[in-house]
């Protein structure tokens, strides 16, 4: 069985972070292994507060994964503070393994999780990661980010690793568009008018870290990832208050390969 590690922040109510990481290994059969960079307190409506885990414990849980396990694929998701960036660039850039890195800094909401001077830090980590998943806000923030700009896009064609922009709602699409190789593709599928949406993100990477464990190429981890997330989404067990969890068993179950 191949082993899949997840380095992001703990969500108690289950839906994103580590614990949404977990389910979408386990949904695509890879064991997951996990390290833990934040706590945080929250639910479908919001988050509450957020405890840092310090940067030597960070580097203490990845070196006894390493010595135990064969890690096949590693997703990095919310790492919150340079000195856990830091940890982890010297962690990885040495590795030969497929990295998928979520550069969580802002939420949908448009809320900042990191300082500006940590959300430079961690474009250090671009030249070690297979591909990099930000969301609309994040790919603005990082590059400057339009769809149509020219400029934007060449600072991410300049980018030694992938780059895939989450989520353009086009009429009734909705549309991912990965640069790759000095090549544009775009990923379609319907667009789900829906409240159950938490940990969609987090879920997204941690799918394609998990198919390209299993060996899957960059672009068949990207598609199948994708229906994963549309299913999951249309499935979902709608729980909770505010933005619901997803149903990741029932996600990969019903996934329908071209």
């Amino acid at each position: 069985m191949k082993v899949v590690l997840s380095i992001a922040g703990s969500d108690c109510s289950g839906g994103a972070g580590i614990q949404a990481d977990l389910k979408t290994f386990e949904a695509f059969s890879v064991f997951g292994c996990s390290v833990v960079t934040v706590l945080t307190a929250q639910n479908t409506t919001g988050v509450k507060s957020i405890s840092e885990v310090s940067a030597k414990f960070v580097k203490e849980q990845l070196e006894m994964i390493f010595e135990d396990f064969e890690i096949s694929a590693i997703k990095i998701g919310m790492l919150f503070s340079n000195e856990i960036i830091d940890a982890i660039r010297e962690f990885i850039k040495d590795l030969d393994i497929p990295i998928v890195l979520d550069p969580v800094f802002i939420s949908k909401a448009g809320s900042m999780l990191l300082s500006s001077d940590a959300v430079l830090n961690m474009k250090t980590l671009f030249d070690y990661v297979t591909i990099i998943t930000p969301n609309q806000f994040e790919a603005e923030a990082l590059f400057d980010y339009e769809s149509k700009d020219i400029l934007s896009i060449e600072k991410i064609k300049e980018l030694k690793c992938a780059t895939i922009i989450k989520n353009s709602i086009e009429k009734d699409k909705s549309i991912d568009i990965l640069y790759s190789n000095n090549k544009t593709t775009t990923f379609e599928t319907p667009h789900l008018i829906s409240r159950n949406t938490h940990g969609t993100g987090c879920s997204f990477s941690s799918a394609i870290a998990a198919n390209l464990a299993l060996g899957k190429s960059l672009l068949e981890a990207i598609d199948i990832s994708n229906k994963f997330i549309y299913q999951a989404i249309k499935n979902a067990p709608n729980l909770g208050e505010g933005k619901g969890p997803i149903a990741h068993k029932i996600g990969s179950e019903k996934i329908v390969l071209n």
